[in-house]
């Protein structure tokens, strides 16, 4: 029923302009609308609502992420604006911080400016 309509992504943020440096100037996603309620960004086809949370608690998991290709060029990129890549122990990283999954999938991790764990992933096939 909804595998042909657009997903909406949300993402809890602390402070709407944390929210614009990190999403709009840094990552260069393209804004929608604003109000006091969100920061609408496009990443794509799919809509990301960046949303105010009083009291946000960051999970320990990735909450979002992009599916990129040439992984590495992506990451150097980012990493000149300013993002750091995420290091995880026990987890064989490459000198990026690009894992390779069994499969051939590679991605890296990094935060924003909250915390919330994002992702880029380059698919194998």
């Amino acid at each position: 029923m909804l595998s042909g309509r657009p997903i909406i992504g949300f993402v809890p943020v602390s402070s709407m302009e944390m929210a614009e440096l990190f999403y709009v100037e840094i990552l260069g996603l393209t804004v929608l609308e604003q109000s006091p309620y969100a920061l609408v960004v496009m990443a794509a086809n799919a809509m990301i609502r960046l949303t105010p949370v009083p009291a946000l608690r960051v999970q320990p998991f990735t909450i979002a992420g992009w599916h990129v290709p040439n992984i590495e060029d992506h990451v150097r990129e980012l990493f000149a604006r300013g993002v750091v890549f995420q290091r995880y122990e026990g987890v064989q990283q490459n000198e990026l911080g690009v894992w390779t999954a069994p499969n051939g999938d590679r991605v890296a991790w990094f935060k924003d400016l909250d915390g919330n764990t994002l992702s880029l992933s380059e698919f194998a096939s």
